[in-house]
């Protein structure tokens, strides 16, 4: 699916982008020289904490985690990067492949009293399509403003008419940078694509992850044989997704209308977007969105830093993994003082260039002591991380040049061991149901793969 529709917008454009040599590069992101905050502020329903509020609600956190160090350093290195708030209050549901997402959005969508607004690369005008759609137009027709931001790209193939029955009942429409030149309403940017999955409802439940308005996903991950589309050839998708109540709603919020202003959209109808957001649980959260407007990608320094803080152990689950050299440095360098990292890829993809060009680094990272294993029996999609128990992320961003330099994505990051248990029984799972790659086996592939893999990473600034 997915370099099916970047190629079918790109065909002619590519050669216009790389004759323009319009490439950009990722920020030299100096861990060991960060100088951390002295004092962590927290953000709660009525804006920031004093001192004394935030040190007691850290507090209780650190004696949850059965390294309080470790909790502390990566709270000190986030706060040292990144500007937006780190917030507390929230509740954050972890969910897992397209059906029980689905059901949540379902629920909350009907639930909905003032305004639904929704940010995705993928409106597929099919089955799943369709039923958000008959959702989204009834609360419409009931008085809930519905405004949808779609990729051009990424909907490039949804039909007209599907669109225009969304149109007419009121739904406000923006297409992210449309493919064709003359449909623009800022300066005309291609490459520079809307990757965000989010869903906001009455500015008070959020989800956001790595799922799109797709078929391919209404078959989860444990079901084996789900209905077979061109895309999935008859695999189940792996994805994962996050429901979120509390504070960092706000700052989601923040982030759709920043977007929906920067691509100069219709003006939007009087909604109560900021609604009070109470404290309905105990999770400390982070919502981090990148743009290749701003000065670098928040998210990758970040992750590059939580990487470089890392004490005991690294997982990563990606469904697209094009290293660039920073990353991949960072990853040997963590193998190297002793910190396990575990790699979980797919064994099967709807992307063969990106596929190979992430595994022409696979000597290396192997040759280095970091451990890879393959997603059998599915197409992974997911895109988390979970470093030493205590830090997590979920969201929209691979781990790859595209997502770094050239999307506009977002992601949550999670901070503390409750949360971070439930992901590592997420990753112990996807374990289970992968095959391990070793050194050996991989410098016995045959010629034609290793040629794949030369083939690719001559793209891989564009995939």
């Amino acid at each position: 699916m997915r370099f099916a529709r970047v190629m079918l917008g790109y065909r002619w454009a590519l050669l216009v982008l790389l004759a323009l040599g319009a490439c950009t590069s990722l920020p030299t992101v100096a861990t060991d020289a960060q100088q951390p905050a002295a004092v962590v502020r927290l953000a709660g329903p009525r804006g920031p904490l004093t001192a004394s509020q935030s040190h007691a609600i850290l507090a209780r956190l650190r004696n949850r985690s059965a390294n309080s160090s470790i909790f502390d350093h990566h709270l000190a290195r986030e706060e040292a990067i990144v500007g937006s708030p780190l917030t507390t209050g929230n509740t954050v549901k972890l969910l897992q492949d397209g059906p029980a997402t689905y059901q949540a959005m379902f629920e909350a969508i009907a639930a909905a009293k003032d305004h639904i607004n929704m940010e995705t690369y993928i409106l597929e005008d099919d089955e799943v399509g369709h039923q958000f759609a008959q959702a989204l137009i009834g609360k419409q027709r009931k008085g809930v403003q519905v405004n949808i931001i779609r990729d051009g790209v990424g909907s490039f193939n949804t039909a007209p008419a599907f669109l225009k029955s969304l149109g007419d009942s009121g739904i406000r429409l923006l297409e992210f940078n449309p493919v064709n030149p003359l449909a623009s309403r800022t300066d005309w940017e291609l490459n520079q694509r809307d990757h965000r999955k989010l869903l906001i409802v009455d500015g008070v439940t959020a989800f956001l992850g790595g799922i799109n308005i797709s078929n391919v996903y209404s078959g989860g991950s444990s079901h084996k044989k789900p209905a077979p589309t061109k895309a999935n050839a008859g695999l189940a998708w792996r994805d994962t997704d996050l429901q979120l109540r509390g504070p960092v709603v706000a700052e989601l919020q923040k982030l759709f209308l920043a977007t929906w202003s920067k691509q100069n959209g219709p003006p939007l109808a009087a909604s109560n977007f900021f609604p009070a957001p109470g404290s309905p649980g105990t999770q400390l959260v982070r919502a981090i969105g990148s743009s290749p407007d701003d000065p670098f990608s928040l998210i990758y320094a970040t992750l590059l830093s939580a990487i470089g803080s890392a004490d005991s152990s690294i997982h990563l689950t990606t469904a697209y993994f094009v290293p660039d050299p920073q990353l991949l440095v960072a990853l040997e360098a963590a193998v190297a003082r002793g910190v396990r990292v575990t790699l979980i890829l797919p064994a099967e993809t709807d992307s063969w260039l990106t596929l190979h060009a992430g595994r022409a680094s696979f000597d290396r990272l192997l040759s280095a002591g970091v451990a890879i294993h393959e997603r059998r029996g599915v197409l992974l999609h997911s895109k988390t991380a979970l470093i030493d128990g205590v830090w997590s992320t979920v969201g929209s961003t691979n781990l790859d040049w595209r997502s770094f330099l050239h999307n506009d994505e977002v992601n949550a990051v999670i901070l503390g061991a409750d949360f971070g248990k439930q992901m590592q029984a997420m990753f112990d799972k996807d374990l289970i149901g992968s095959r391990p790659i070793t050194l050996e086996q991989w410098r016995q592939r045959s010629l034609n793969v290793r040629l794949k893999e030369f083939f690719a990473r001559m793209w891989e600034y564009w995939l």
